[in-house]
């Protein structure tokens, strides 16, 4: 009964936070502000469809780490051809390496850029961009101010894993 209970309280609370987050996507409207900006009305079904998968992708692997990792399905997959952990460790240490290294920079591609237009598309929803624009009499170049601001976010992130900033010093 302790599982039953388990199971449902999980699965309840997972259902009911993917309906926040569409829920802010929704009202946000980012997926046909996507379409409009890049004129591909036509595929919008396709946007929705990933956006869905992407969230149900994120979950397992929030949930299932030890499944999504790379060296892991390496070393799985080095037991099941009968290698040697010696053999097939120093085989695919570099191979481990360089995916993990592709993959991690390619889901901080994708995520910081879904970041930036959900937060651009909460502050274009909420009219701040204007209002602060009008307020301090700024007339020409909001899309290069905006640019700026961004190319200042890539930098100071880049900066901030550059110096690893992001480990805890002892």
């Amino acid at each position: 009964m302790k599982y039953f209970f388990l199971i449902f309280g999980g699965v309840s609370f997972g259902l009911l936070s993917a309906a926040g987050v569409f829920t802010v996507l929704t009202a946000v409207g980012l997926v046909p502000r996507f379409a409009g900006k890049t004129h591909t009305a036509r595929k919008i079904l396709l946007f929705e469809e990933m956006v869905i998968i992407g969230t149900i992708l994120g979950c397992f692997v929030s949930i299932f780490p030890e499944y999504c990792q790379v060296g892991g399905l390496l070393e799985r997959a080095g037991t099941l051809i009968g290698q040697t952990d010696v053999q097939w460790a120093a085989a695919v240490s570099g191979l481990q390496q360089t995916i993990g290294v592709l993959l991690q920079g390619g889901f901080g591609l994708f995520a910081g850029m879904f970041i930036g237009c959900l937060a651009l598309a909460i502050a274009e929803m909420l009219d701040s961009v204007p209002i602060f624009a009008r307020r301090i009499g700024f007339r020409h170049g909001i899309g290069l101010a905006i640019f700026s601001v961004a190319i200042g976010k890539l930098v100071g992130s880049l900066w901030y894993f550059w110096v690893e900033l992001h480990q805890v010093m002892e």
